[in-house]
C-alpha cells in the first residue's frame, strides 16, 4: 500500500513538473489592416518564458504578444513548441519592424532588427497570406499606450 501511495506521488509531482501550454493568459484584441487578431499577452517573465510552447494547434485569428518593459534586441527560438510560427517584431508605435519565419523544435534564434518592446507570434503564413510584412502597422491597445 506504501508503494503505491509513493507512486502515485512521484506520478503527481511528475506530472506538475511537466509545464503545459499557456491557455489562460489575458487576452488583447489586435489588428492588421482589416484582420482582427485576438492574442494572449505574455507580459511577465515566467509567461514569456513559456510562450506558446507545447500547443499542439491554434486558432488562425489568434496569437501570442509578448510584451517586455524596455525596448531591446529580442531574440526567440521554438524549444518546446509544437507549431510552426511566425514572430513579428513591434516597435511602440505598432509598426512591424521585421517578420521571422520560424521552425518547431529548434533552438536557431530569430532577433529583432532594431530594440522592440513587442513581439506578436502567429501560425506560419498567417502574415504572408494576408501580404502583411515589414513597414506595416498593427493597432490595438498595447501600441497606443505610450
Amino acid at each position: 500500500m506504501l508503494c503505491a501511495a509513493l507512486a502515485s506521488a512521484f506520478m503527481m509531482t511528475a506530472a506538475q513538473a511537466q509545464p503545459g501550454p499557456q491557455l489562460d493568459l489575458r487576452r488583447v484584441e489586435l489588428t492588421a489592416g482589416m484582420h482582427r487578431i485576438e492574442a494572449q499577452l505574455a507580459a511577465t517573465p515566467a509567461q514569456r518564458e513559456i510562450g506558446l510552447m507545447f500547443r499542439q494547434q491554434m486558432p488562425q485569428h489568434e496569437g501570442m504578444l509578448f510584451a517586455f518593459e524596455q525596448p531591446g534586441v529580442q531574440c526567440f527560438w521554438m524549444r518546446n513548441t509544437l507549431l510552426p510560427l511566425t514572430a513579428a517584431f513591434v516597435a511602440d508605435d505598432g509598426v512591424i519592424v521585421n517578420l521571422a519565419d520560424m521552425q518547431p523544435m529548434t533552438e536557431n534564434s530569430h532577433c529583432s532588427a532594431k530594440p522592440v518592446r513587442f513581439v506578436l507570434e502567429m501560425n506560419q503564413g498567417w502574415f504572408a497570406k494576408r501580404h502583411i510584412q515589414a513597414g506595416d502597422k498593427l493597432l490595438g491597445k498595447p501600441f497606443s499606450a505610450r
